[in-house]
């Protein structure tokens, strides 16, 4: 038996994405090729390394037990090209002509203002473009390149072609209201009490969460793409929810908002996370930023909240 040949780079991205896709037809969409291209190059890389990637008796693409061992190299071959090329680029641009990041709604806007301010005092030349998202929006678009910089919030998985670290997180807090009827009861109050009343829910614009109600109980609720209209509508009486404690402070201070003691949850941990491409690194500017949020991460949550081991990914209403 010969011994295996040399497979090229793109072979391995079209392997890749045969699996990523589900599919050799929308692979073929997702690389603006035609699926006879597809299968063709997918055959002549089985041929170079001589042996059989996908069990063609199935009707979905089935990888062979080799397939799944060269899996992980084609992955990873692909990864350390994209890196390289990452790194060459910034290299040879040097300072970097625009920044965008991408910021989780929930992130506190004293900390924000204060990390931009210092930006544009250190790079005045920089053009500087910032997205404010909820939930999987802000993976979504650093996931397409729209953003070179994302501050999310809690995530199940990180793919490796994503670099994060985590930011600390903000005390989520469920509040209504002085004038809710959930604000008149004392004690503890039972989930099932609290059901029967509307839910005011931060809502995903994109697809990365759909399906998954993250924290949300009731029977009846509204979906809000924008914490503001949230937080309106908590102090006119509309309904209930959690919102982030640095951001309902003077409410609950003033008495425009009361804490709830749901049984269930009487506050959580929005955990923050800094990601950016591994294949899409930020130039100077870029690095520069993210060193400074990593720096004043203790001021996000507080001095008695630095962020040290991750703690599960947490849901929130």
């Amino acid at each position: 038996m010969r011994d295996p040949g040399l497979p090229t780079l793109d072979q391995l991205r079209v392997f890749v994405a045969v699996i990523d896709c589900g599919s050799f037809s929308r692979a073929a969409t997702e690389l603006h090729r035609t699926q006879s291209v597809v299968s063709y190059t997918i055959a002549n890389l089985e041929a170079q390394l001589n042996v059989a990637l996908f069990d063609r008796s199935k009707r979905k693409p089935t990888l062979t037990d080799a397939g799944k061992a060269l899996l992980v190299d084609a992955r990873t071959v692909g990864l350390k090209v994209d890196a390289m090329r990452a790194r060459a680029k910034m290299m040879s641009l040097g300072l970097e002509a625009e920044v965008s990041i991408a910021v989780d709604v929930m992130f506190p806007n004293c900390s924000l203002v204060t990390a931009l301010k210092a930006f544009q005092e250190q790079f005045p030349t920089v053009a500087l473009r910032l997205r404010i998202e909820a939930l999987g929006a802000v993976k979504h678009l650093v996931s397409e390149r729209i953003c070179q910089i994302g501050i999310t919030g809690p995530m199940l998985d990180f793919p490796d072609t994503y670099h994060h670290q985590q930011l600390g997180h903000v005390t989520m807090i469920p509040v209504a209201s002085p004038t809710h009827p959930l604000a008149q009861l004392t004690g503890s109050i039972p989930t099932e009490i609290a059901r029967d009343y509307t839910q005011l829910v931060l809502t995903d614009r994109s697809q990365l969460t759909a399906g998954q109600n993250f924290g949300v109980v009731a029977l009846r609720d509204w979906r809000l793409g924008d914490l503001g209209a949230k937080h309106m509508l908590l102090l006119n009486g509309l309904g209930w929810g959690s919102m982030p404690d640095h951001m309902i402070a003077d409410d609950l201070e003033n008495g425009r908002l009361v804490r709830l003691k749901l049984a269930h949850l009487e506050s959580d941990k929005y955990v923050l996370h800094m990601i950016n491409r591994s294949d899409d690194a930020p130039g100077p500017a870029g690095r520069w930023l993210m060193q400074y949020f990593i720096d004043h991460a203790d001021s996000i949550a507080g001095p008695h909240h630095r962020p040290g081991k991750a703690p599960g990914a947490a849901k929130h209403e």
